[in-house]
């Protein structure tokens, strides 16, 4: 398998495996601020939409025709959180369809250029210039981060836990009596 294919595959897996933290949630749930920063659900998706497609089409000299759901640059400006977050406006399914549309114009990138294509990323300054291989990893690492959020945010909403589908990766044990046997451990300290 080739590099590009390689990178590509756990591109998509980590997409994967943050759209399936959404599975059967309300709107209400997908919206609820879980941390005392607000980390929600649907607004790590947004976020994530918004950072795919400034490292995959401006980064390379690529917009997209349709920029329906991506935060403007200049939104910022007034609220430095506002892709962080599901509007009045928007629904949490649009916001899935509109990331599901930026993850095929970025994959046209991918598929347009060569790992070693070269990129500037504007916010980046002195270090802007990039490869398409380097926003790869980057992009990854990023998205990973955000899924294992999701990850931790879904359990509080229901317990629902696994990589790609309930429980798939998890040992078939006692949590309960695992957590009170680790609470117990911590309490020594």
């Amino acid at each position: 398998m080739e590099m590009k294919d390689v990178l590509v595959s756990y591109l998509t897996e980590q997409r994967m495996s943050l759209l399936q933290k959404l599975d059967g949630l309300s709107e209400r749930e997908l919206r609820t601020p879980r941390t005392s920063t607000g980390t929600n659900l649907i607004g790590i998706v947004k976020h994530c939409m918004n950072v795919e497609y400034g490292y995959f089409g401006p980064t390379f000299g690529r917009t997209i025709d349709d920029p329906a759901g991506l935060v403007p640059e200049d939104a910022y400006d007034t609220d430095p959180q506002v892709d962080w977050y599901a509007t009045a406006e928007e629904t949490c399914a649009g916001i899935v369809d509109n990331y599901q549309r930026v993850q095929a114009f970025c994959d046209e990138t991918i598929d347009l250029l060569s790992l070693d294509a070269q990129g500037r990323v504007p916010w980046w300054g002195d270090h802007g210039s990039v490869t398409l291989g380097r926003i790869l990893v980057h992009v990854i690492v990023d998205l990973a981060r955000h899924a294992g959020h999701a990850d931790i945010l879904r359990e509080q909403v229901d317990g629902a836990v696994g990589c790609t589908a309930p429980g798939d990766n998890l040992p078939e044990i006692d949590f309960p009596a695992y957590v009170a046997r680790l609470t117990e451990l911590a309490d020594r300290f």
